[in-house]
């Protein structure tokens, strides 16, 4: 019962986050216990025996997050920028040491923050984010227009800044952890650096659009009915349960 609550907590979370831009929606597995062993029965091969065991119940095997394409919507922001493929967006940010931390994300909401008589491309944080060399986009004041293409090239004014996105790529998506705030980290050794979208495999920038989540309403409803069905039929094996150990004490009167 309880793990049948952890799944419905995750469902609830995904049907909270279905307009949350870039949410990937997550999804919970079981798995079986051990069983314990009755008894061998022998088979009617030589040496084979069956073996009779009782399941002692099931527990929770993960929780994973399903990166699936989310659909892309028009926007008409010049700096809300989609990723139609694989890849994240790198922003860097500082720590209470100091140090600097890199997150991912699908979220391209971007805003420019002006510091020090020049333009930064941030994200609603305030988070830097970073170009293919690893290094906070800077754009020269006044930005009367910015255009980006969809190789992730950075226009102002009709001129070519020479900043291009970093897009990052990871084998094992699997392994990345939220941070809220639409924004992950990934907790492993990473000595690849960032790379220019539309190559080696990664997506393509999308300008004036937005990812959204991924959270498939129906399949979520259908789940919930599944899981408050499974945890109805589990409360009433605690109910018979006590029922049967109810007569078993009556036997003596």
């Amino acid at each position: 019962m309880k793990n049948h609550q952890i799944r419905m907590d995750v469902i609830g979370n995904n049907i909270a986050n279905v307009n949350t831009t870039a949410f990937k929606a997550g999804r919970v597995n079981f798995k079986d216990t051990l069983s314990q062993l009755i008894s061998y029965n022998s088979g009617a091969g030589q040496g084979s025996n069956k073996a009779n065991q009782v399941g002692s119940g099931m527990t929770l095997a993960g929780i994973d997050n399903i990166f699936t394409q989310g659909g892309l919507v028009a926007t008409g922001r010049e700096t809300d920028l989609a990723i139609q493929g694989n890849g994240y967006f790198a922003v860097q940010s500082q720590n209470e040491d100091g140090d600097e931390v890199i997150y991912y994300t699908r979220d391209g909401s971007f805003y420019i923050n002006e510091e020090d008589g020049e333009g930064y491309l941030v994200n609603s944080l305030g988070y830097n984010v970073l170009n293919v060399d690893g290094e906070p986009i800077r754009l020269e004041l006044p930005i009367n227009s910015i255009n980006i293409n969809r190789d992730g090239k950075i226009f102002v004014n009709s001129e070519d800044t020479g900043e291009v996105i970093g897009l990052k790529q990871f084998d094992n998506q699997g392994e990345l952890i939220k941070q809220g705030s639409n924004l992950y980290i990934y907790p492993g050794e990473d000595e690849s650096g960032l790379g220019t979208p539309g190559s080696d495999g990664l997506g393509t920038i999308e300008a004036c659009n937005l990812e959204m989540s991924n959270v498939d309403l129906t399949n979520e409803f259908s789940n919930m009915i599944i899981t408050q069905r499974g945890y109805q039929a589990n409360s009433r094996v605690i109910t018979v349960s006590d029922e049967m150990l109810q007569e078993l004490l009556n036997l003596k009167r």
